[in-house]
C-alpha cells in the first residue's frame, strides 16, 4: 500500500441522474478515505459536451448530499465553485491543463499528430474485418516530424493527437486491490486518441492527468473500467506518474442475474428518493453489494460503515441487488425513527398528495403508532392515512351503490344520531364497538348491510383499513360531517 496519504475520487459524468451503481463507487470511495483519514475529491467528468448539463450535475450533487456522502474537495453543492486547491474539478474547465500535458508527450514523441479522417479509418475498419482480424489503426503519421504535422495545422487541417504504443510488446502488470494480479498485453491496443481533432481530450487521458495531478492515491471505480487500464498504466508510464493503486468494483445484477438496468424498476436514487426509501437505509443496502461487514452485521450506521470498511472485504463476484431485501432493510429503518423525524420526512409526501392532519403532536404520535407497522416505504403512508385526512373526503362509485340500499339510509342515520350523542372530541375503539352493535339493534340490519354503509359514512369507500382502528383517529365532528355527507345521496 502506498504511504502517501489517500486521496480518492468519484467522478461521474453529469449527463443524468446518479445511477445506484455510481453511488455504490461514491459510498466506496467515501468508506475508504473516512477509514484511512484521508481525503475523498468529487471530479466532474464533463466533456462530453452534446450530453453533461449543469442541471444533471446539479441533480448529482444533490443526490449525494441525500445519501450524506459529502465530499471534501470539488464543485461546492450551491455554488459550484470548486472547493479546494486541487481545482479546477470539472474537467471542462481544465483543457489547458490537459493540452500542456499532451505537448510533453508530442515533444518527446511519445505521441504524434493524426491526419487520418474518419473516411479512411472506416476503410481499415472494413479491411480488417474482411481479413478477420481485430481493427488496430495504421497511421502513416506515426513516424513523421513533428515540424511536418505542425506545419499542416497551421494551414488549418484538423488533427487528432494519438498515443504512440510502443512495437515491442510488453505484458503491463497490475495488482489489483480486489481482483489480484492482472496482466495486460501490450499488443491489445493500438494507437489510440488522446485529443480529438475537436481539441477535446479523450477520457482516458483526462482521467489520468487528472489523477496524477490531484495526487490520487486510490481509484476505487467499475470493473466496466478494467478495459481502460491498460491504456491508463501507459499513459502514466509516458508522462512519468506514479499511478495509483486500482480497485475494480464488481458490477450490479438485477434478480434475473442481468446487468441492472431500467427493466428492473428503480435504478437511480432520485426514483428510490421518490419512491420513499431513506436514504440510510439504501446507503446500508448498496454497501452490502459488494462488501460485507467484518461482524456479520446487514444494519449497519455509517459511523460502523466507516469503521469495519476495508478493500480486504470487498468481492469481486457480481452483486444482486435484491428489491425485497432493500424493502425490509427500509421498513426497519423507518420504524426505529422517532416519530416527530418520521413525520417530518413523511410531509413532502403528504403535501403531494393534498392530504392535511392535525397539527397536534398527540394525534400524530397516535396516528404514527396505528400504521407504522405497516410501511415499508415512506409514500406506503398516502393510502394508510388518506382517510384520516382532514381535506378532500369524497365518497367513491363503488360506495354510492352501497349507500342505495334499501336499509342504509337508515344505518347512517343511527351511526351519525349516536356519535353525536357522545361526550368529548373523540371516540374511543370501545366507543366504536359499541356504537355499531347500538346500530345493528336500532336498524335492524346485519353483516355487510351494517358494516358497508357505516365504512361509507367513515372513509367513503365500501372496504379498507379496519374501522376500529381508523375511527378513534378522527374528530367526532369529522365523523359527523362525513355522515351527512354520506346521508345527501342515500
Amino acid at each position: 500500500m502506498t504511504s502517501r496519504p489517500v486521496r480518492v475520487r468519484f467522478a461521474p459524468s453529469p449527463t443524468g441522474y446518479l445511477h445506484v451503481g455510481g453511488a455504490r463507487t461514491a459510498l466506496y470511495n467515501q468508506l475508504f478515505a473516512r477509514h484511512n483519514e484521508g481525503q475523498f475529491i468529487l471530479r466532474v467528468e464533463d466533456t462530453d459536451e452534446e450530453r453533461s448539463t449543469e442541471e444533471a450535475l446539479r441533480l448529482q450533487l444533490k443526490d449525494l448530499e441525500w445519501l450524506g456522502l459529502q465530499w471534501d474537495e470539488g464543485p461546492h453543492p450551491e455554488t459550484l465553485e470548486p472547493m479546494g486547491d486541487f481545482g479546477p474539478y470539472r474537467q471542462s474547465q481544465r483543457k489547458a491543463i490537459y493540452r500542456a500535458q499532451a505537448e510533453k508527450l508530442l515533444q518527446t514523441g511519445q505521441a504524434y499528430y493524426c491526419f487520418l479522417t474518419d473516411e479512411e479509418i472506416e476503410a481499415q475498419k472494413a479491411q480488417a474485418k474482411a481479413q478477420g482480424r481485430p481493427h488496430q489503426v495504421q497511421s502513416p503519421w506515426r513516424d513523421k516530424p513533428l515540424s511536418e504535422s505542425l506545419k499542416l495545422i497551421e494551414e488549418g487541417q484538423k488533427a487528432t493527437v494519438r498515443f504512440k504504443v510502443p512495437e515491442t510488446k510488453v505484458d503491463y502488470k497490475l495488482k489489483d486491490l480486489v481482483r489480484g494480479e492482472i496482466s495486460f498485453p501490450s499488443d491489445m491496443v493500438g494507437d489510440f486518441v488522446l485529443i480529438r481533432s475537436s481539441g477535446m481530450p479523450v477520457y482516458n487521458f483526462c482521467c489520468v492527468v487528472d489523477d496524477a495531478l490531484m495526487e490520487i492515491t486510490h481509484v476505487l471505480r467499475a470493473e466496466e473500467h478494467l478495459s481502460n487500464t491498460l491504456r491508463q498504466i501507459m499513459i502514466y508510464q509516458a508522462l512519468g506518474f506514479e499511478p495509483p493503486e486500482f480497485a475494480h468494483l464488481s458490477i450490479i445484477l438485477g434478480e434475473d442475474r442481468q446487468k441492472m438496468s431500467k427493466r428492473h424498476g428503480a435504478t437511480s436514487c432520485n426514483e428510490f428518493r421518490e419512491q420513499g426509501y431513506l436514504p440510510e437505509a439504501l446507503t446500508n443496502f448498496i454497501a452490502l453489494l459488494g462488501w460485507s461487514s467484518p461482524e456479520g452485521k446487514e444494519i449497519l450506521s455509517h459511523r460502523q460503515m466507516v469503521e469495519q470498511f476495508s478493500l480486504d472485504r470487498v468481492h469481486s463476484a457480481p452483486a444482486v441487488f435484491d428489491q425485497a431485501k432493500l424493502k425490509w432493510m427500509n421498513a426497519t429503518y423507518l420504524r426505529k425513527l422517532p416519530e416527530v423525524e418520521l413525520w417530518k420526512r413523511l410531509e413532502p409526501f403528504f403535501a403531494e398528495a393534498n392530504l392535511s392532519f392535525s397539527a397536534d403532536p398527540e394525534w400524530r404520535a397516535k396516528a404514527l403508532g396505528v400504521f407504522k407497522t405497516s410501511m415499508e416505504t415512506l409514500r406506503d403512508a398516502i393510502e394508510l392515512f388518506r382517510p384520516l385526512s382532514t381535506s378532500g373526503f369524497e365518497i367513491s362509485v363503488e360506495a354510492k351503490d352501497v349507500l342505495a340500499w334499501d336499509t342504509s339510509r337508515s344505518v347512517v342515520e343511527e351511526w351519525k344520531s349516536l356519535v353525536g350523542a357522545l361526550p368529548g372530541s373523540f371516540m374511543s375503539e370501545e366507543d366504536f364497538v359499541q356504537i355499531q352493535e347500538e346500530v345493528k339493534t336500532r336498524a335492524q340490519v346485519k353483516g355487510k348491510h351494517l358494516f358497508m354503509p357505516i365504512r361509507v359514512a367513515v372513509i367513503g369507500q365500501p372496504s379498507g383499513a379496519e374501522l376500529k382502528v381508523l375511527v378513534p383517529l378522527l374528530e367526532k365532528q369529522t365523523l359527523l360531517d362525513r355522515a351527512e355527507k354520506a346521508l345527501e345521496l342515500c
